[in-house]
């Protein structure tokens, strides 16, 4: 199968979503976006533009746009979940009459689900089982705003089979778009979902007026939780070393694109967690995340100090000073401990 021949669905139209549309619309001829909203949908058809979640971006006439599932999906050999993470499963749901054996999924989902606290591929693999060893996860610093400009990205495609993350790496490869691939799917879906938990801390500390000191240190000891809870559930730490844990977590805490930096820098302002839900029609992830890496903490016995206090910010009306005020002011340890390298550094 050529490029030109690949049929591709895309299956949400958030910024994101409208984002890899304009994007794969540039290499392939036949790319479907799915759009909830009969509304919105016309508005698409009829100006090819997204002007609800990404003004300005023009949708090549390769892309059409379709609110129906069937046709949006039926016949595709590749799938692109892009919804919010509370909606994959029954969206997963939806689509599962549709999907052949041989058809790839990709989630681009950046987040977990709560009631169940498993990561998008879980979840995916419970509502479709036909392609559960054909599903993927996409994950990096890729604000959608650049993406649709064409400007420079990198970002990583997560998938067991090595053949299917390959698959994904040739349809989405563009001079403007290069992807690298990874086996460890695992910490490559924590990383995209707990860093927008460092994201509102960047946000609130940029909000109480703190520097480049205070953040760097957030995001370095951010880092280091995640990467603690990552292993304990089975992930390579070295992912989070790389597009899919450091980048990311750079472009989401320093970003003006980042809608949970901003919420952050909200709560820093006294707004509550309903006010600023109230106030966007974008998802911000990292509040349901929050509540999710705290339940996962404690399953698995990790010590996320950072998460905990943004947890206590959100849900048990810390202020975010007092927060600040406790991190600092924990008991003394070493940066490296978490890690195991006492004995190297001391003996």
């Amino acid at each position: 199968m050529t490029d030109k021949e690949m049929h591709i669905s895309i299956i949400g139209a958030g910024s994101w979503g409208t984002a890899l549309a304009a994007v794969l619309g540039q290499k392939h001829q036949s790319v479907i976006l799915w759009v909830r909203s009969s509304v919105l949908c016309n508005q698409i058809q009829s100006t090819r533009e997204n002007n609800n979640y990404l003004p300005g971006c023009k949708l090549p006439p390769t892309v059409a746009v379709t609110n129906n599932f069937a046709e949006a999906a039926s016949g595709a050999e590749l799938i692109i979940l892009t919804t919010p993470s509370h909606a994959v499963r029954q969206t997963a749901a939806q689509l599962a009459p549709f999907v052949a054996s041989k058809t790839v999924i990709v989630s681009a989902a950046k987040g977990l689900e709560l009631a169940s606290v498993k990561r998008m591929s879980e979840v995916i693999a419970e509502e479709i089982p036909a392609a559960a060893g054909q599903i993927a996860a996409l994950s990096g610093p890729n604000h959608a705003e650049e993406v649709a400009l064409n400007q420079p990205t990198a970002t990583v495609v997560a998938a067991k089979s090595r053949k299917v993350a390959e698959y994904i790496q040739d349809a989405f490869m563009l001079p403007s778009f290069r992807v690298y691939t990874n086996p460890d799917i695992i910490g490559v879906e924590l990383a995209g979902a707990l860093k927008n938990i460092i994201a509102l801390g960047a946000g609130i500390a940029d909000g109480l007026g703190f520097g480049d000191n205070a953040r760097s240190a957030l995001m370095t000891r951010g880092l280091a939780e995640i990467t603690r809870l990552g292993m304990a559930m089975g992930a390579n730490p070295l992912t989070f070393a790389g597009l899919a844990g450091i980048g990311d977590l750079i472009a989401t805490c320093t970003s003006v694109h980042s809608r949970n930096r901003r919420a952050g820098l909200q709560l820093a302002a006294g707004k509550t967690v309903a006010e600023i839900q109230a106030g966007t029609s974008m998802v911000v992830e990292g509040i349901r995340a929050t509540m999710i890496a705290h339940q996962l903490a404690a399953k698995y016995h990790v010590e996320m100090p950072i998460t905990g206090q943004i947890y206590a910010v959100l849900y048990d009306g810390k202020s975010p000073k007092n927060a600040v005020l406790e991190l600092m002011t924990r008991s003394r340890t070493h940066e490296v401990e978490e890690v195991a390298l006492n004995n190297l550094i001391w003996n």
